[in-house]
């Protein structure tokens, strides 16, 4: 939701603090600040509502100078977007300054025993009473800073990953984590913290990922000291990353989000490679086959998730019962981790998400773990909770996705959920290998199948040109399509902010129908499979009632391009993969109205690419 940095070194500070902010502007864009020590302990901290080139046009005119510092972009959850609500946040006697991603949820509570105290707050935010309170306590116990740290979040009740500097210490740099991620960067005689690995890997690739209840005690020329809030001190691996600069920066295109759809080519390939073995006739996934019995042998398989991540279950649902055989339920994980849901040992969880840190998500494995579920994760992000949280799982290798809008991590999900399908139906004896063969076969097509779309890129940016300024949009379709109309709708209402709902076709005359006139646009997904002459029907019932249909239909269709009124075609497929091809022009689309409608299409309004909070 926000991102944090913070660097201890012998370089200026300022200028790898801002640089790490503008790379984490897509977890949070709403105001930024930073904190910076110089050599001999003074202790500045520069803040602004609005982007990160706003804070660094209102530092211009500042002192700058630093080897050691602290910077935040923020997604408000406490607090409107402000000045004085941004992040960093000065202690009572400014000797302290935190910045935090997280919600502390018993905040008011602490918040009312320091006003009692005395201490007086300038923000509406959880994070000044966090910082507060460790002044507190560092002053009550006569303790140092780690210990006051210790001793505060052992009364937190929420997440956090936070970052402190010191005013007179301008040596050392303390963070910790619990349900929110952080990871430790280890240079060459400096170092690094942060919510993702994306703003230090152009500095370095080896890495530390903090675990809950972590606190790293970082020193300038000392290696970095682990402990927990029980004072437990730890060793920890340090990793090297694979991810590359260059995955980072946007290559030539206008927006994140576009090179990210027309990377799908390259990421599904990348995500099938040393799967999937059609010489061999073979999809091998390791989870799946090191756990063969949890899901031979499982009666009930339940897919969580949240967002687009959930529109991806809904897909693999239909994939598991119709390969597999085995019952499936979808559910949000903000809803399943409330209400009481019947789990048992026999149960296989499938937990998707992207970035690996949605919250509710975790907390909804947790409650599947200690029920007896055997837990499997899908996850983009390498060493995120959720691959460290659960049993087992598939990681999807798309690389770094930094449009918050989610593409090429959500075709990469169907693509791991459609290989995880085929394993378990081969391990089940559910499909014969004819058909199996077949299959996998289609599945090794599919990203060719996808540049053959993208080539369609010109014809979908003048139909946007069409439909910039409606109001309101409908996207209808069946079977395997149902939830591609659904994310459709997601993707038009989260980058261009225009009001538009999914629907089952058929579900049109139970109530949607009657919003059909000549303003209302409808996307209809009416590629040739077994609904086809079902989806037709329904968009005949559009045309009687002088709707405009925009339909996505499979290449030499005939009937469907004389009744709608505009067309994208997309490859014949076998109808279980139809998702695959039919989401990309519905990405296009959404993107090339919200380019018209000069949208900030990589940071829509609002919204944070990492949920960690509630």
């Amino acid at each position: 939701m926000c991102g944090i940095i913070g660097y201890v070194g012998g370089r200026e500070a300022y200028p790898i603090l801002v640089k790490g902010l503008h790379r984490l502007e897509y977890r949070g864009y709403d105001s930024a600040g930073v904190a910076l020590c110089n050599s001999i302990g003074e202790l500045n901290i520069y803040k602004a509502k609005g982007r990160v080139s706003d804070l660094e046009d209102f530092c211009k005119s500042k002192d700058t100078v630093g080897t050691m510092g602290i910077a935040h972009t923020r997604w408000a959850t406490h607090g409107e977007p402000s000045n004085v609500n941004a992040h960093p946040h000065y202690s009572e006697s400014e000797n302290l300054a935190l910045i935090h991603n997280g919600i502390i949820e018993n905040y008011a509570v602490l918040k009312e025993q320091l006003l009692q105290k005395g201490y007086h707050f300038q923000s509406s935010t959880d994070t000044e009473v966090l910082v507060q309170l460790i002044e507190y306590v560092k002053e009550l116990n006569h303790v140092d800073l780690c210990t006051a740290i210790q001793l505060a979040l052992g009364q937190v009740v929420g997440a956090y990953a936070i970052a402190v500097i010191e005013k007179g210490n301008p040596d050392m740099m303390i963070a910790a984590r619990k349900s929110s991620p952080l990871v430790l960067g280890i240079g060459r005689d400096e170092f690094f913290i942060a919510s993702d690995a994306s703003p230090i890997i152009e500095y370095t690739n080896r890495v530390i990922f903090l675990e809950d209840e972590e606190i790293a005690i970082v020193r300038r020329h000392e290696q970095p000291k682990i402990v927990t809030i029980g004072n437990v001190e730890k060793t920890r691996e340090i990793i090297q990353l694979e991810m590359s600069l260059g995955q980072l920066e946007k290559g030539g295109y206008p927006h994140f989000m576009l090179k990210e759809i027309f990377e799908q080519p390259r990421t599904l390939r990348d995500c099938m490679r040393g799967r999937v073995n059609v010489e061999c006739n073979n999809v091998v996934l390791s989870g799946i086959i090191d756990n063969k019995e949890r899901f031979v042998n499982a009666k009930r398989i339940i897919i969580l998730a949240c967002g687009t991540s959930w529109h991806a279950g809904l897909i693999g649902e239909y994939l598991f019962e119709e390969f597999c055989r085995i019952p499936v339920e979808v559910e949000y994980s903000s809803e399943f981790r409330y209400r009481n849901p019947l789990i048992y040992p026999d149960d296989v969880v499938i937990a998707v998400s992207q970035s690996g840190e949605t919250a509710d998500t975790l907390a909804a494995i947790e409650l599947a773990k200690e029920s007896g579920a055997f837990v499997y994760g899908i996850c983009n992000v390498v060493g995120a909770s959720i691959p460290r949280n659960t049993h087992s799982g598939s990681y999807t290798h798309v690389g770094p996705e930094i449009g918050v809008a989610s593409t090429k991590a959500f075709t990469a999900q169907l693509l791991v959920l459609s290989m995880m399908a085929l394993c378990i139906a081969r391990e089940k004896k559910t499909l014969d290998e004819k058909r199996f063969l077949k299959l996998l076969i289609e599945l090794d097509a599919i990203p060719a199948k996808i540049e053959s779309i993208l080539g369609n890129n010109d014809l979908i940016q003048n139909l946007s040109n069409t439909f910039t300024y409606a109001h309101n949009f409908i996207y209808l379709g069946r079977g395997y399509n149902y939830p591609v109309a659904l994310e459709g709708a997601l993707k038009l209402k989260e980058i261009s902010y225009i009001h538009a709902e999914g629907y089952p076709a058929a579900e049109m005359k139970h109530g949607p129908i009657a919003l059909i006139d000549s303003e209302m646009p409808v996307v209809a997904i009416a590629t040739d499979n077994g609904m086809y002459e079902k989806v037709i029907s329904n968009i005949q019932e559009i045309k009687a009632r002088n709707g405009r249909v925009i339909a996505v239909v499979s290449e030499n269709d005939t009937v469907v391009k004389g009744i709608a009124d505009y067309v994208i075609e997309v490859p014949v497929t076998e109808d279980c993969f139809d998702p695959l091809l039919t989401t990309i022009p519905l990405q296009l689309l959404s993107y090339h109205i919200a380019v018209n409608k000069r949208r900030d299409v990589d940071m829509p309004r609002n919204l944070a690419k990492s949920v960690t909070v509630e």
